[in-house]
This record gives C-alpha cells, sequence and structure tokens, in this order.
C-alpha cells in the first residue's frame, strides 16, 4: 500500500464532529461581493457536495468579471465592534518537506514552528482576547495553545476551521504529485477554484465553509477574538469577510504564524457590519525574505511606503499641510522602513511630491546607497529616484469635509471624492506597473512607491481589480509597507504578501489589536 493510499483512509475523521458552540441566530447585510453567479454558496454536510455552479470562464487578464454590487450573501449584525485577529499555525514537519498537508493530521510543529509560535505569543502578549477558536489539526491547535498560554479560558475547536480538503493529493511530496497526477496537479496550481479531485472542488467546498465560520464567529458574544487556523481557510476567511471569491485563493498569502486583522463595525441599518482588514499577514520574521507567492517564485515586486506626518498636523487630518516637514515620529518611522528595506535591493523609488513623501524616499535611497559600502573602496551602488504626478492627492483630499484621521473615513467619504481618488489611483497602479516592467527580465527587481495611505489603499485596489466601493475595506497606518509580488511578471496578477505591515516600527508603531474595553472604534 502506498503512503498516499493508506493516509487517505484517515482524512475524513475530522468531518464527522463540529464542536462549536454559542450560535445565534443569522441576519442581514449590504457589503460589496461578486455578482451572485461569481460565489455560488452550497449545502455541505461531512464529505458530500450536493450543489456547486461552475463560475464563468476568467477575463483574459486573469480575473472574472469585476465586482460591482453591493448585494450579498449576508453575514450576521454584530451590535458592537468586535475584532478578529486570525493567525496561521507556524510551521509544521510536513511543511518542512514540502509535502501537501491539507486536512490531514500527520504532521506536527517544528523546532522553527514553535519559536514562531510564541513569537506570535510575544507580538499578541498585551492584547485582552475574549476567546479563542481553533481548527482540531494538531498543528494548528498547538499554535493556539502557545498564543494562548496563561489564559484560562477554554479553546473552542472547529472542524469547519480545518485546512482545504485535498483528498488524494493529501500526504504527497510535490514533486509526487506531478508525478502521479499529472494533469490534475498542473489544474491545482494554475487554476485552482476549478480543481477537481475525486469528484470534489476542493477551494469551493473551503469558501462555503469558511463563509460558515463567519456566522459562527460574529454570532458568538465575545468582542475581541482570536482565531488559530491554517493556509488556506485564513485566506478564505479574508475573502469571504469583504466578499471576494474563489479566484482570490492564493492572491491574500498567509505565513506560518502570519497574523491577519479584521475589524467589523455595526451597520446603522441593523444589516451586515461594515468590514476592513486591518492588516494581512504580519509575520515573525521580515515579509521581505526570499521566498514564493502562491506556491511560485517571485523576484518582482512593487512595495507600497505609507509615509508619516508632518510637523503641523499630529493627527493627519490636515491634507494642506504637504509642504511641511516631517515631525520626529515620521523621521523614526522613515529610518525604520529604509533598514527594513535593506532585506531587498531596490532598483527605484518613486513618491509623490508632497514634503513627507520626498524626505521618506530619501531616507530610503541613502540607506540603500550605503548598504553594500562599508570597505574604504567601496562605490556607493545608485538607486534612481524620480517624483510621479500620480501619485500626488493632497488636492483631491482638499475637497473632503471627512475627518482623515479616523478609522475608516474613506467608506463615509463624498462620492466625487471618492471617484477622482479611485481614477487617479489607476493611473498611479498603471505608472507603478510600468515602471517596473523596465527592469531586467531576470533576476531580482524592487520599485518602491511612497505615498498617502489613501492613495496606497486605492492602489490596492486596483491590484485587486476591485472597484471604488472597496475603499473602505482595508487601513493603513503611517510607517507601513504593503507588499506586492508578481510571480508572473508585470503582465500579471500582484499577489498581496502583506497589508500594513508595521512590526518593523517596534515601539513607535500601532499594536497589532487594542483593547475593546469602551473603545467602540478600537
Amino acid at each position: 500500500m502506498s503512503s498516499a493510499t493508506a493516509l487517505t483512509s484517515h482524512l475524513f475523521l475530522l468531518h464527522k464532529t463540529n464542536d462549536f458552540t454559542h450560535l445565534r441566530r443569522r441576519g442581514g447585510c449590504r457589503r460589496p461581493i461578486f455578482k451572485q453567479s461569481r460565489l455560488q454558496l452550497v449545502k455541505f454536510s461531512s464529505s458530500v457536495q450536493e450543489e456547486i455552479k461552475a463560475p464563468p470562464p476568467p477575463a483574459a487578464n486573469g480575473w472574472g468579471e469585476v465586482p460591482a454590487s453591493w448585494e450579498s450573501i449576508p453575514l450576521p449584525p454584530v451590535t458592537a465592534a468586535k475584532r478578529v485577529v486570525l493567525v496561521r499555525h507556524g510551521q509544521s514537519t510536513w511543511n518542512a518537506e514540502g509535502r501537501i498537508q491539507g486536512s490531514s493530521d500527520f504532521s506536527v510543529l517544528t523546532q522553527k514552528g514553535e519559536s514562531q509560535a510564541e513569537t506570535s505569543r510575544l507580538m499578541l502578549l498585551d492584547d485582552s482576547f475574549d476567546v479563542c477558536f481553533s481548527s482540531p489539526l494538531i498543528r494548528s491547535k498547538r499554535t493556539a495553545e502557545i498564543i494562548w498560554s496563561l489564559r484560562e479560558e477554554e479553546i473552542i475547536t472547529d472542524s469547519n476551521l480545518r485546512e482545504i480538503d485535498l483528498y488524494s493529493f493529501q500526504g504527497l511530496l510535490k514533486n509526487e504529485g506531478k508525478a502521479k497526477y499529472g494533469a490534475a496537479f498542473r489544474q491545482w496550481q494554475i487554476d485552482a477554484p476549478n480543481f477537481n479531485i475525486d469528484g470534489h472542488y476542493p477551494v469551493r467546498e473551503l469558501w462555503a465553509r469558511a463563509r460558515s465560520c463567519w456566522t459562527k464567529i460574529l454570532t458568538h458574544e465575545s468582542r475581541s477574538i482570536l482565531v488559530v487556523a491554517h493556509n488556506a481557510v485564513n485566506q478564505a476567511l479574508v475573502a469571504t469577510a469583504i466578499g471576494l471569491g474563489t479566484e482570490y485563493f492564493r492572491i491574500l498569502l498567509q505565513s506560518n504564524c502570519g497574523v491577519s486583522v479584521l475589524d467589523f463595525t455595526p451597520d446603522p441599518e441593523g444589516g451586515s457590519p461594515q468590514i476592513c482588514v486591518n492588516r494581512l499577514n504580519q509575520t515573525p520574521s521580515s515579509p521581505l525574505g526570499s521566498g514564493s507567492s502562491a506556491g511560485r517564485k517571485s523576484s518582482k515586486r512593487i512595495i507600497l511606503v505609507t509615509h508619516g506626518l508632518p510637523q503641523n498636523d499630529v493627527g493627519g487630518r490636515d491634507p494642506s499641510s504637504a509642504d511641511a516637514r516631517m515631525n520626529i515620529l515620521a523621521m523614526i518611522q522613515a529610518q525604520k522602513t529604509a533598514e527594513l528595506l535593506l532585506d531587498v535591493k531596490v532598483r527605484t523609488i518613486v513618491s509623490s511630491s508632497a514634503r513627507t513623501a520626498l524626505e521618506t524616499a530619501d531616507a530610503i535611497s541613502k540607506v540603500q546607497e550605503a548598504a553594500d559600502c562599508l570597505g574604504a573602496d567601496c562605490v556607493p551602488r545608485y538607486v534612481e529616484s524620480k517624483q510621479i504626478p500620480d501619485l500626488d492627492v493632497d488636492s483631491i483630499l482638499k475637497q473632503t469635509k471627512q475627518d482623515l484621521a479616523q478609522p475608516g473615513w474613506l467608506r463615509g467619504s463624498e462620492d466625487h471624492v471618492a471617484q477622482a481618488l479611485w481614477d487617479q489611483s489607476r493611473a498611479a497602479w498603471r505608472s507603478l506597473v510600468n515602471e517596473l516592467s523596465k527592469g531586467p527580465s531576470e533576476g531580482e527587481d524592487v520599485v518602491v512607491a511612497v505615498g498617502h495611505p489613501a492613495l496606497n489603499i486605492a492602489i490596492m485596489g486596483h491590484c485587486l481589480n476591485l472597484t471604488k466601493e472597496w475603499l473602505g475595506s482595508f487601513h493603513l497606518d503611517a510607517g507601513s509597507i504593503t507588499v506586492v509580488d508578481f510571480p508572473d511578471g508585470p503582465a500579471g496578477n500582484g499577489v498581496i504578501r502583506c497589508i500594513n505591515y508595521t512590526a518593523h516600527l517596534g515601539r513607535w508603531s500601532i499594536p497589532i489589536t487594542r483593547s475593546t474595553i469602551d473603545d467602540e472604534n478600537f
């Protein structure tokens, strides 16, 4: 009997139980999602999918039709603000071996995985979590136990939080999968949403399961919730929360022990909560290290840097202060960002004409050029710096009456402001991709763009092929970085490696989570 056959008989033991408790009635919602044909949720039992409707074929650019509707399969309403922190488990033995895990339960944390979980515990040490939900699989539950540590509350396990079910693939080394399954394995790599194995569509089943998890998580009485699970299911949880379909599988990365934060606030009309991805994939180590994006090596990268605040605008409320110098905190943030970027060799730095952006770009450039110049005979490396008019948004932001320091202000921005920002950010995104395409065809190539958080949020929207209704679905802090990889080159779709990464700022960073006590808006 082959190892794959021996493993297969054990794969569905976890399907028989669901230990999740404290359920309440579902409610209605209004939020941006794909049109109904894009995401068909199904009635899903332990091992039988009763109905799956095939999605339309992807468009020529690799994406399906652009999502444009606010009509949605409802998430349950919330009566108070909730924050949900998602953590992927630490490195497992099968991660290290390059073996396909899926929902099998035969791997455990490596020593590195235990260390990663401990780093995540320290990262979240001061956070006031009310409850912890975990996948029941050993690698995830052990990670949850390390992070939860001395807290007295019991960890709640739910089989729906298990990793994606990959059926006959589970237990195989990746080269074994290629050799044994050929075309099917290739489809899993390049067209996962339509991948079929043993009569199942794993990614579509996963999306249905993740959507079910949100009903259970949001109806729990807790306001600050920790969820420890896996790579694919955490991707599906983020995507289904904000209404993204299965074609976004492998687009929103989740590294080992990467932390993602989602904020849910009550809808004024009592419908589905408003949802914001506060950060995505805050990793225990630098997000810029060499590695793969969506299982593929990627050497082409755009890094979005959010500049700090000027001296006369402590709260970030005054877009007219673009010509003022950075305040002392912004200077520290710029230097910390420059030090983080030593993990890569930057070819080009582009920025808006705002003085804070120019000073941030200058700090990055100086550190990059001096990085390889430690000897007496060394010649500094040249880094090209340029201003791009499409990155200038101060004239647009001056038109809004919204408080720019208020989290989520983009969601309530005037339509003419949102449209102007969206149109200009489209041009900015094209300029960045064009700049990346000028680089060498082989080897590492990194373009850094320094701009206002509102612009960088809108640029992310274009990278993900969204519409302006998604502007309020993401948040960026001053000094943060967002990384977009291009495993298929500049002409391909971008893969989001991280959003709003701030760990490099140390004591000067915004905490990953904050106490929700007497703080409706966190």
